[in-house]
C-alpha cells in the first residue's frame, strides 16, 4: 500500500519549522513555520545567511559545528536533539530544539543541510521559574529548620 506523498505540500503543512541551507550556511528553503517562529517572510530569509536566527554570541561555535558538519558528512544531531538559543525578527529571543539532516549530491558530497526546528522558549521559561522556585524552597528550608530549633524546648 505504497502511496507518493506531495514533499512540497508536506514541508508548507508541517507545523515545525523547516529551514534548509546550503553547504555554505545560505538559507534555500523557509517554511511557513518559519516564518511564524521567527518573524521573517519566506522572500526575507531565502538567500540570507543562517546568522539571520543564530544569536551573535554563539556564531563562532555554531560555523566550527557547520563546518566541521559540512566537510565530514556526518551529524549526531540527525538522531539527538540539539536545543540552543536562536534570535527571531527583531531581536526576538528564543529557545529552539530540531534535528538535522544531511543532503547529497550524486558524488557524496554535502550539498545542504536541513533542519526541523521547534520553539521551546515557552517550555524552557516555565523550567527556569520551576528551577528559580526550587531553589527558593531549597534555600529557604534551612533557615526554617533554624528557626524551629530556636523555638523547641530543650
Amino acid at each position: 500500500m505504497s502511496q507518493k506523498v506531495d514533499l512540497e505540500q508536506l514541508v508548507t503543512a508541517i507545523g515545525d519549522a523547516v529551514v534548509v541551507a546550503d553547504a555554505d550556511g545560505v538559507i534555500t528553503l523557509w517554511n511557513p513555520a518559519a516564518e511564524r517562529m521567527f518573524g521573517y517572510a519566506e522572500a526575507e530569509a531565502v538567500g540570507q545567511s543562517l546568522d539571520l536566527i543564530t544569536p551573535e554570541r554563539h556564531r563562532a561555535r555554531h560555523w566550527r559545528g557547520y563546518a566541521k558538519t559540512a566537510a565530514t558528512g556526518k551529524t549526531r544531531y540527525g538522531h539527538e536533539l540539539l536545543r540552543v538559543p536562536a534570535i527571531g525578527k527583531g531581536d526576538l529571543s528564543l529557545s529552539i530544539a530540531f534535528t538535522v539532516s544531511l543532503l547529497f549530491d550524486g558524488a557524496g558530497r554535502v550539498t545542504g543541510i536541513a533542519a526541523v526546528i521547534r520553539d521551546e522558549t515557552a517550555r524552557w521559561n516555565e523550567e527556569r521559574e520551576l528551577r528559580k522556585r526550587i531553589a527558593e524552597l531549597e534555600a529557604a528550608q534551612p533557615a526554617a529548620a533554624e528557626a524551629d530549633l530556636k523555638v523547641s524546648p530543650a
